[in-house]
């Protein structure tokens, strides 16, 4: 399904979601390609033992990607 832009996106900045493989938060979002790109930084996980060099995980979606608000 294709997303008019000049509607309002879906989800919104610092909003918990849940998608295909896990949940994070939603960091920033804009359009593209007919659609609503979302960057969603996932959860941080049990530190290492060799401790952590940067930020976790952020993946791109689209807003179809997007299965839900997180509980």
């Amino acid at each position: 399904m294709k997303t008019n832009l000049r509607t309002h996106p879906k989800w919104g900045n610092e909003l918990n979601v849940r998608f295909i493989g896990g949940e994070g938060k939603i960091t920033s979002f804009r359009p593209e390609s007919n659609t609503w790109a979302y960057a969603v930084e996932m959860e941080m996980g049990a530190e290492p033992d060799f401790g952590r060099i940067g930020a976790e995980t952020t993946i791109l979606l689209h807003e179809d990607d997007i299965l839900g608000v997180a509980c």
